[in-house]
């Protein structure tokens, strides 16, 4: 790619994230920063785990983001009596017009471009891990048949921290396979006047629908791929996932003290794919250190696995990441 068809790509790749942030704001009031790092992973191609109290539009948001995209979307609320076949799909015996009976794979709400997984922590292991397989392999096997997923592939995923009794957390291998975790949190005072207004008046604004296909987005993404990363900014990231472990001599004390794991080589992966987006969009075509901090919240919260005594003192992990940074 020469300089001149790079720069002409890398400005509409900043012209449509804009877009579709802007169309998506009116109907998301705030949460300036879940935009930003959900179509981050958006167009890195990675899955998000998004985690709040239940009526701060964690689904609304999913919902607009298809809505804007119109990309194919589909939802599927997790609950304890969810089998893996409700998500995958499954076969089934059809009868065709000469009366021959066969099996015939119905396909599964997974096969989406969009597919919200809303409040995951309530299924059972079993399904959990049906899913989270096709998030690392974008296929689903069922039988001795392989059916591809369609591309683009998003899972967003949703959780609630309250009422933990008869759910099931996601254990931390299965965590790592999001590239983030994003944090809902509650809006400010006129925030929640502005969304009172929208919501209960006899008005709605409604986001226009962009013209997004998936081959444009699969030329978003090698671009963003094509983004240098110089030789210190690469071991700044190095060295932060490495200061996340306890059994690093460099480590801070505060890692020592409350961390049990660190963060995984996947989390070096969420950092770079993050911060060559921040780089493009600020119109640099090189990563700088800033934006490596400005994504690690989201790439590391949930790929640092804190010990007894952290969790007993209260610490989290963006507590230790602030620190580390």
């Amino acid at each position: 790619m020469t300089p001149e068809l790079a720069a002409q790509e890398a400005e509409a790749f900043r012209q449509l994230f804009r877009q579709i942030k802007t169309e998506m704001q009116k109907r998301i009031v705030g949460q300036d920063a879940v935009l930003d790092d959900l179509l981050i992973a958006f167009f890195c191609g990675g899955h998000v785990l998004m985690e709040g109290v239940p009526g701060l539009g964690k689904t609304l948001l999913v919902r607009t983001l298809a809505e804007v995209t119109g990309l194919e979307f589909s939802r599927v609320q997790f609950t304890p009596d969810l089998m893996p076949a409700d998500i995958v799909g499954t076969k089934l015996i059809v009868e065709d017009a000469d009366g021959r009976k066969r099996f015939e794979f119905q396909r599964g709400p997974v096969f989406a471009n969009l597919v919200l997984a809303d409040e995951i922590n309530r299924a059972t292991p079993k399904t959990q891990s049906a899913l989270l397989e096709a998030m690392q392999e974008h296929h689903v096997t069922v039988g001795s048949e392989t059916h591809p997923l369609p591309s683009p592939f998003l899972v967003l995923a949703t959780q609630n921290p309250l009422e933990m009794e008869g759910t099931y957390p996601l254990p931390e291998a299965q965590l790592d396979r999001f590239l983030f975790k994003v944090l809902v949190r509650y809006p400010s005072a006129e925030e929640l006047r502005l969304i009172l207004n929208r919501t209960t008046g006899s008005t709605e604004a409604a986001p226009q629908k962009l013209a997004v296909d998936a081959a444009r987005i699969a030329e978003f993404r090698a671009l963003i791929r094509e983004v240098p990363v110089a030789a210190e900014v690469e071991d700044a990231a190095i060295a932060l996932i490495l200061a996340t472990h306890p059994d690093e001599p460099k480590s801070p004390e505060i890692v020592k003290k409350s961390v049990r794991y660190g963060a995984s080589p996947r989390g070096g992966q969420a950092l770079l794919l993050g911060a060559k987006i921040l780089a493009l969009l600020e119109g640099r075509y090189h990563v700088a250190r800033e934006d490596l901090h400005r994504v690690a919240p989201a790439a590391l919260r949930h790929r640092i696995i804190l010990n007894f005594e952290g969790e007993a003192e209260g610490t989290t992990t963006d507590e230790i990441i602030k620190s580390l940074l």
